[in-house]
């Protein structure tokens, strides 16, 4: 073998270590960078951003909607082989998806291989009445308002209770909803939800209460939850309550003729509207009114069929959030007298 043959293999073989090098290190940059890019936090912009991934979008459309959302500017082929190496290209849900500050590539793709769609949540306050239900659920983001331009038949006929009045029914609790529920979703849990509280909760009672029917548990619960939000003071009021309807008094109760008032009432009850005849002004009409007069929470529920024993009839509050009790009406003046008309008696 001369020696210009043996200078031209030397040459091959040395430019092919070199080719060979230069791929090696080429496929070591591309793997770290590969690996940087999976494990690395996407560009999210701002809090509570999302990225909302349409029903039959192919893959390729989701990394451009990545991109298009700057939530990534890496080569589509990183994703596909980020994809190809968790096994999920094929297996992507539709849906809305949380982007949080410091998700990686690879834990979106998880979440959107397993469903792990945004939830949202919207909470029912103990107390509320209907339309402030409905009011709040018109404000819920990214739920369907199908209520809207409904009355309340309608809405009760929508989540097949055509037979009730909704106030009270929906039981004050929080619930997580996705994109696409819509608000008619959240009165049929709510409402469901309610029924079995009261399932469970009315074979319960103490066997002695006046209360013929789980309605009127219901109705006697609401009044206990507008009358106070003091957890130690629930069953209490309930037991007043509970005497004067065996005693056949009159309730007496201002939450009642508010709710009568309705749209009148403009946050101060005089006189006059204690002594003006509605079906729930209880300082006309003896017993419960005909329906509950708010949403009442299951603390609220258990007090009223387990109220306190005792032998108050009445109480007033202190203007502290607490109220004090009393057996008889010269005692209840005196204490009207002090915490109301701060005419206390030395």
């Amino acid at each position: 073998m001369n020696r210009k043959t043996q200078r031209g293999r030397a040459f091959w073989r040395n430019t092919i270590l070199v080719l060979l090098l230069a791929l090696a290190g080429a496929a070591v940059w591309g793997w770290r960078d590969f690996s940087h890019f999976s494990d690395a936090p996407l560009h999210v912009s701002a809090p509570g951003e999302s990225i909302d991934i349409g029903r039959g979008s192919s893959f390729k459309e989701i990394v451009r909607q990545l991109r298009n959302q700057d939530l990534s500017a890496a080569s589509p082929l990183y994703w596909r082989l980020l994809a190809m190496q968790m096994q999920v290209a094929g297996r992507l849900h539709a849906g809305e998806y949380a982007t949080p500050a410091g998700i990686t590539p690879r834990q979106l793709l998880a979440n959107m291989a397993a469903g792990r769609v945004l939830q949202r949540n919207v909470t029912i306050v103990d107390g509320w009445t209907f339309r402030d239900l409905l009011t709040a659920l018109g404000k819920a983001e990214k739920l369907k308002h199908e209520t809207a331009g409904l009355d309340t038949a309608a809405i009760m006929q929508r989540i097949g209770a055509p037979a009730e009045q909704p106030e009270g029914r929906f039981l004050p609790e929080t619930y997580a909803y996705v994109k696409g529920d819509s608000d008619l979703d959240i009165l049929k849990r709510a409402h469901a939800a309610m029924a079995k509280t009261l399932d469970e909760l009315w074979p319960q009672r103490d066997k002695s209460l006046p209360l013929t029917t789980p309605y009127e548990a219901l109705i006697l619960a609401s009044i206990v939850e507008k009358e106070t939000g003091r957890a130690d003071e629930r069953a209490k009021i309930a037991g007043v309550f509970v005497r004067r309807l065996e005693t056949h008094m009159l309730l007496q109760t201002d939450p009642t003729v508010i709710y009568g008032m309705g749209e009148s009432y403009q946050g101060k009850i005089h006189k006059v509207d204690l002594t003006t005849d509605t079906p729930y002004n209880t300082y006309t009409r003896p017993g419960l009114p005909p329906t509950p007069i708010a949403l009442p929470g299951r603390p609220a529920i258990m007090a009223a069929l387990h109220p306190e024993p005792g032998t108050a009839l009445y109480f007033v509050a202190r203007g502290d959030g607490t109220h004090v009790f009393a057996d008889t009406l010269a005692e209840q003046s005196r204490n009207v007298a002090c915490y109301q008309l701060k005419k206390c008696s030395q």
